[in-house]
């Protein structure tokens, strides 16, 4: 009999050792089993043999007919658990399915693995042969390239260049929304070497992938296009990783582990031997300093990768205190108005962009002031008018709203600050012979982004409506006008990064246009048209916009001068949840080498009954917060490395 240790994949196991089971058989590292834990049979992998224990062991229920695991792979999982500390069966999650069925693992993957066809791609151009050059070493690099400078180009050249020396590609991008564009174009070179994994797909789907990533992966090279989880995709030699809008927030997961997708991929790619690079057209601050101060290579894309075919982009900024520029529409501007019936006469597309979700974000009294709040998180309830309901965005309560004030009971209930759903009805109102489209997160299954891209791609579509959800990596031929409908929604929000956040989504979103394909025309609708980052980013005058926000980082001590912890406490009670913020910080001042700030409310101060309060730390060395979160009392909860602390 053998004995091995076994990570285990179920979120009912919270420790942080592996578990022993005993095989009659030897077993290969990274082998994947099926055993048994507390009477239900869940897969695990082999990451060790032991000797036999002073305890009676359970048996492995089956070794299943699969390779291992890679070895990098396996040894990922070992420094995730130090460095975004989890328990092991969560872990456990990154790496496994779910589930396999006898059936998925007796169907064999029939791909047609071709040599990459580059024939009908357009050539690159200088700049873009020059980068491709650049990166021909292994190494990180952080790709800045405007936006329409072609970057997936140059992604496809690397990724044909490590597929034909026998290795893999991993190609991330922020959204799964996104997948359907960038795996198409993949697609085009690469044929059935594409693999596509992510949660969208059914639980069908995604085994079947990850079995062919893990199956052919083993001997043959694949291209696996996905979001951050696609990261621990089972290839056996992996060439080359890249970070598409390798700035965004979407790479930092918000449940354990909590990782940030960059930094996993940097310690993947050391263990790989593999090329990564961050592209971006607005890189985030942390990652540019971080190159600069480690000396690698920053390789800039400048020019577009269909030049010369039309005049730039015309921007014009409205200042949304002009109220007589806002006399047809409580939304948009007159100049929006005329810019989108301009491209509707031409047969062009227009997008218009708000990065808030609803009918109204703000339900009142006009009378007394009540407020319509969630009863467990006491947060502004969001009224939704296509189903006719208040709903919390943090827990999902939802209710009818009221017909008078529950306080006073005036019946002059108003509803301000519009989401994206009034917005698209003033859009009907205003062209009701236009094909409107909303996307953002409320969107049911087949009213997702990636259900329609080809429609839209098509033109099919004349005017879209949506959140950040639109504003990521789209190249959509028929996009000619622009409406950014409030520049300020994120700008003044209480957090370190409010302005890199606000330059960053309004490049990423002027970016739709002006991509050679039309004469792009933008309205930018802001209550602060002097304010130095939105003129920054309608410049695109990145290294001014850099140069400013380091200053302020330095000066106020934020990443990436320090290392961060976000330290959260929900008690029943205001003065439980002070008291125990109180107690916390005394413990940690006085027995660590860190700054803490605070205590204070948190952002969201009261969620689902109970009242949040928080305590920020600041560190020069990572592992003295490492410290404090392995010895934390009950009922905290933490956030290493966070990309805010909202």
């Amino acid at each position: 009999m053998y004995y091995y240790e076994v990570w285990v994949r179920s979120n009912r196991y919270h420790g942080q050792e592996p578990l022993t089971y005993s095989f009659s058989k030897r077993l290969r590292i990274g082998a994947i089993v099926r055993v048994e834990l507390q009477h239900e049979l869940v897969l695990g992998f082999v990451s060790g043999t032991t000797s036999k224990p002073r305890f009676k062991t359970k048996e492995i229920a089956e070794a299943l007919p699969l390779p291992p695991l890679p070895g990098h792979l396996l040894k990922l999982a070992a420094w995730l658990q130090v460095y975004y500390p989890a328990p092991l069966g969560i872990l456990a999650q990154q790496l496994l399915p779910a589930n396999l069925t006898k059936k998925q693992l007796e169907k064999l993957p029939e791909l047609e693995l071709g040599s990459p066809k580059t024939d009908g791609l357009p050539a690159l151009t200088k700049e873009q042969q020059q980068a491709a050059a650049d990166m021909k070493e292994r190494d990180t690099y952080i790709l800045h390239g405007v936006t329409g400078s072609g970057k997936t180009r140059v992604y496809i050249e690397l990724a044909t260049q490590t597929v034909n020396t026998g290795k893999s590609a991993l190609i991330l991008t922020p959204e799964i929304s996104l997948t359907s564009q960038l795996s198409a174009r993949f697609k085009e070179v690469f044929g059935e070497r594409v693999v596509v994994l992510h949660s969208k797909q059914t639980p069908a789907e995604r085994q079947a992938a990850w079995l062919a990533a893990l199956r052919i992966g083993s001997d043959q090279p694949l291209v696996i296009v996905g979001p951050r989880s696609a990261l621990f995709a089972p290839v056996a030699k992996l060439g080359l990783i890249v970070l598409d809008e390798a700035h965004e927030a979407a790479y930092k997961q918000e449940q354990a582990p909590q990782y940030q997708a960059g930094r996993v991929a940097a310690y993947l790619s050391r263990l790989s031997r593999a090329t990564l690079v961050l592209g971006s057209a607005t890189p985030s601050i942390s990652d540019y300093y971080l190159a600069e101060q480690k000396s690698k290579s920053i390789i800039k894309l400048n020019e577009l990768a269909q030049p010369g075919k039309h005049p730039a982009t015309e921007i014009t900024i409205v200042d949304r205190k002009e109220h007589a520029l806002f006399s047809g529409s409580p939304y948009m501007s007159q100049p929006l108005v005329s810019a989108v019936e301009g491209a509707l006469a031409r047969g062009e597309q227009s997008l218009l962009y708000l990065n808030r979700r609803g009918t109204a974000r703000l339900v009142m009294c006009e009378n007394c002031g009540w407020q319509a709040v969630c009863l467990h998180c006491d947060l502004p309830l969001t009224y939704h008018g296509d189903k006719h309901r208040l709903r919390c965005h943090s827990c999902d309560f939802s209710a009818p709203p009221p017909g008078s004030c529950p306080d006073c009971g005036h019946t002059e209930i108003i509803f301000k600050t519009a989401g994206t759903k009034a917005i698209a009805d003033d859009v009907q109102r205003l062209f009701p012979e236009a094909r409107i489209m909303r996307f953002d997160t409320d969107n049911l299954k087949d009213e997702r982004f990636e259900q329609h891209y080809d429609k839209i791609r098509r033109g099919e579509v004349d005017i879209l409506v949506g959140t950040q959800l639109l504003a990521k990596g789209l190249d959509l031929p028929h996009l000619g006008v622009l409406g950014v409908l409030l520049a300020d929604t994120s700008m003044y929000l209480p957090d370190f990064s409010a302005q890199e956040r606000t330059f960053q989504l309004i490049s990423q979103v002027l970016g739709r246009i002006g991509r050679g394909h039309l004469a792009g025309r933008a309205v930018i609708q802001t209550y602060h048209p002097d304010h130095p980052v939105i003129l920054d980013a309608v410049r695109g005058n990145y290294d001014g916009f850099y140069k400013a926000e380091m200053t302020a980082r330095q000066q106020f001590l934020f990443p990436p001068f320090c290392y961060l912890l976000k330290l959260t406490v929900r008690r029943a009670t205001i003065k439980a949840a002070e008291e125990a913020a109180d107690k916390l910080k005394t413990d940690i001042e006085s027995g660590y080498h860190v700054r803490v700030e605070g205590p204070a409310p948190s952002f969201y101060e009261k969620l689902q009954k109970k009242y949040q309060w928080q305590l920020v730390v600041k560190a020069s060395e990572r592992s003295e917060l490492l410290k404090i979160i392995g010895n934390l009392p009950s009922g905290w909860s933490y956030d290493l490395d966070p990309l805010d602390l909202l």
